[in-house]
């Protein structure tokens, strides 16, 4: 009899310290699965900073950042009951390292293509700079590259839809700028501040009608608008990143 007592105290001893050891391990794999998550929020709000540059619509990349943290919040939730696992605790934590690591090849993702936005647009700054001049009025305002001159450079008095002869030469470096980088969205805004719209949304075609049909740019990439142009009347040309393709892009990263 008190050999099965103490055969049995002996196994109850074991149990006891393979079930400390395992929860000791629980333990080394929460802290790792933390230092994970702390990694995963560390690229989140890099994510953020580079919003802020203007390349990207912050509402709704903010949208995708919040889902990753919701599904990051839910798996560290699933985390804090596998105290009670015993042999399916090794295959849960190996399944939930995975899809961490997949949130964050996810936001890499999202951070690249930003990224390169932002060295687009650098280098459409310094090609205009390069083909117009130093002198060329180009400005960079949220992630659009603008390149800007006078209404009346191009139609006398700002008036007509009849093109200057001096403004093709100018044109004929842009169209250059605008083949140099094919990705960019372009979009030719005629303002007046004559509030003749109809005139302006001319103006803006025939540019478009010269740049495309005498300087070999492709007609899908331009948009022509007309705008009130408040106290001042220019042609604006700009390069815009093509926010479609990337947030397609995006959002498919996301949800596979």
């Amino acid at each position: 009899m008190m050999k099965i007592f103490l055969c049995s105290v002996l196994l109850l001893v074991g149990v006891i310290n393979v079930q400390a050891q395992k929860k000791r391990e629980l333990i080394e794999q929460n802290q790792e699965l933390k230092f994970q998550l702390d990694s995963v929020k560390r690229i989140i709000s890099t994510a953020q900073h580079n919003e802020k540059l203007g390349l990207l619509k912050a509402d709704e990349m903010q949208t995708q950042v919040t889902e990753l943290q919701n599904a990051n919040s839910t798996l560290m939730k699933n985390l804090n009951s596998f105290a009670t696992l015993s042999s399916q605790n090794s295959e849960n934590i190996n399944k939930t390292l995975a899809t961490l690591q997949r949130k964050e090849e996810q936001m890499r993702g999202i951070i690249n293509g930003i990224a390169s936005n932002d060295s687009t647009a650098v280098m459409i700054l310094t090609n205009s700079k390069q083909t117009l001049g130093e002198n060329a009025n180009v400005n960079v305002s949220n992630g659009t590259v603008i390149i800007s001159e006078k209404l009346d450079f191009f139609f006398t008095n700002g008036l007509g839809t009849t093109i200057s002869s001096a403004s093709k030469v100018w044109l004929e470096n842009v169209a250059k700028v605008v083949n140099a980088n094919p990705k960019s969205i372009i979009t030719i805004a005629s303002l007046n501040i004559t509030g003749e719209l109809d005139l302006a949304i001319q103006q803006a075609s025939t540019i478009a009608s010269i740049l495309i049909k005498e300087y070999q740019v492709n007609g899908k990439r331009i948009n022509a608008i007309g705008a009130d142009g408040g106290l001042s009347e220019s042609i604006q040309i700009k390069f815009q990143p093509d926010y479609k393709e990337f947030y397609t892009v995006a959002k498919g990263e996301v949800q596979n």
